[in-house]
């Protein structure tokens, strides 16, 4: 079992890449807001509820995936009301049942990721749609979080298609054949 951790900030790109990433090794999209979203829809983002239960079911989700080996793609904005034990929590919950974490990090340019956060496809969930509120939470410091993986895979999507950004993952993490 394989679960490739991709992420970044949000507007990077990371579900329309994921989806695309998806389709090339057949693995499973467990995307951030299928859980983010079910959460908020009892308690507000970032109250401690609301915390305990998005990293419960994530993690649920991991640790069930490892042990049935169904390999996911999961996609990740790391911010400041994730713990800071997130990570060590999904390395625990993956590989004792023999699976492994592939951390695949997406970037962008400042004036494409702003161009990309008001898009109307970020409307399908929940996702932050505003540039004004995006650089506030930015200077407030809320997209703060310590170093996921050091030497993970870096793809730049300011400029790359979606499925060249899939293929170059899958190809970076030895996804495919």
């Amino acid at each position: 079992m394989k679960l490739v951790f991709l992420y970044g900030a949000p507007g990077v790109g990371k579900l329309t890449v994921a989806r695309e990433l998806a389709k090339i090794t057949g693995f499973r999209l467990f995307h951030n807001h299928l859980t983010v979203d079910a959460v908020r829809s009892v308690f507000d983002f970032g109250t401690e509820s609301f915390v305990l239960l998005r990293e419960q079911i994530w993690l649920a989700v991991f640790r069930e995936a490892a042990q049935q080996s169904v390999s996911i793609i999961f996609t990740f904005n790391p911010e400041r009301t994730v713990r800071g034990q997130f990570i060590r929590d999904t390395l625990d919950a993956v590989e004792p049942s023999g699976g492994s974490v592939l951390f695949a990090e997406l970037t962008c340019s400042s004036a494409e990721l702003e161009r990309r956060i008001e898009d109307p496809s970020r409307g399908e969930f929940s996702k932050l749609r505003s540039v004004d509120l995006f650089r506030e939470l930015q200077r407030s410091g809320a997209f703060e979080f310590p170093e996921l993986c050091n030497g993970s895979l870096s793809i730049d999507t300011t400029s790359t298609a979606p499925a060249r950004s899939a293929r170059l993952i899958a190809e970076g993490l030895s996804l495919i054949q």
